[in-house]
């Protein structure tokens, strides 16, 4: 294990040791270093030198409540130009924005837009130990952690994901927020969290049921889950099993209706079930930018009738659903 995942780990161990995750630390050691033996990005190695390249420059202001934005008013044109470039050479930024002494991270998603949409039907979050389950580059995390979340957990297996988080973290410098590169499939059932969010997973999964008893038991009975996934218009029996690519992506599986994926939750398990958001993604919302230059969701749609996807299927709705664990 290098230097730096090593600190990285050690941080997240230290915080767990007097949190109500403690027995975790029964089997998570020995599971990552299962991760850090397995075959890795070829960049990995260079990603953690360049992170260790970015200027360690102490916070003067850091915002996470109403964006992820940190500052430091000394900070030099050149060393702004120089977090610029080693930033760039995480991209793809897929979900964010970011604002880092003056540099502005003009992500793929303008994830800030549905945070907006989803707090003001969560429990309040202070004082509560979070798990954000395909966490992404950890821009909800920290969101997560501005509203007053005591410790927040983010997992996701991908690796260019975990770096961009903890060049994030270089900046900001927070505690009792870590990213550990694992799949909701290798959690052990923690029974623990208060809160776990979920969005933008379940569709890839090739069994959604399973997948919602992995992040029930993740909960502590009367815990909370948050969960975002994209659905199509029916009943409560209607699902959409997308061909072989879904607005291009392959690895799409099961859309439901609202009404379906209500059903889904109370035969898991859950209750007090409600609607927080229903909403058509725009091309406004996520698009291609100087931070993701590859295609985007303009490029997923039928350039005749945007409703549709290039495969013919409704354009991508997506849901988001708050229960409680019984």
């Amino acid at each position: 294990m290098n230097r730096q995942t090593k600190k990285w780990f050690d941080a997240c161990y230290h915080s767990l040791l007097t949190s109500p995750l403690s027995h975790w630390l029964e089997t998570l050691p020995a599971q990552l270093r299962e991760w850090d033996s397995s075959a890795k990005h070829g960049d990995f190695d260079k990603w953690c030198r360049l992170i260790e390249k970015l200027p360690e420059i102490t916070p003067e202001s850091v915002d996470i409540k109403t964006g992820v934005t940190v500052n430091n008013s000394a900070v030099s044109d050149y060393q702004q130009a120089q977090i610029q470039g080693l930033l760039k050479q995480f991209m793809p930024w897929r979900k964010g924005p970011y604002s880092v002494h003056g540099v502005d991270i003009d992500t793929e998603w303008r994830s800030d837009w549905k945070w907006d949409r989803v707090l003001p039907h969560i429990s309040d979050l202070s004082g509560r130990t979070v798990l954000d389950v395909g966490c992404g580059s950890g821009y909800h995390m920290w969101r997560m952690l501005g509203e007053g979340a005591s410790r927040v957990i983010g997992i996701d297996p991908t690796q260019l994901f975990f770096i961009q988080f903890q060049a994030i973290q270089r900046f900001i410098q927070a505690e009792n927020i870590h990213f550990l590169p694992l799949g909701i499939e290798q959690m052990q059932p923690l029974d623990a969290f208060d809160t776990v969010f979920s969005m933008g997973v379940m569709y890839h999964r090739k069994d959604p049921i399973a997948f919602l008893n992995q992040l029930k038991h993740q909960l502590r009975q009367g815990g909370e889950l948050i969960l975002e996934t994209l659905v199509v218009e029916g009943d409560s029996t209607t699902v959409l099993m997308a061909g072989e690519r879904y607005a291009q992506m392959r690895n799409v599986w099961f859309l439901p209706s609202v009404e379906a994926l209500t059903v889904w939750l109370e035969r898991v398990g859950f209750e007090n079930i409600r609607i927080a958001d229903v909403n058509v993604t725009s091309i406004e919302e996520q698009r291609a930018t100087e931070w993701m230059r590859s295609q985007s969701l303009k490029d997923f749609l039928d350039p005749k009738d945007i409703s549709r996807t290039v495969e013919g299927y409704p354009a991508p709705t997506r849901a988001v659903i708050v229960a409680t664990r019984k």
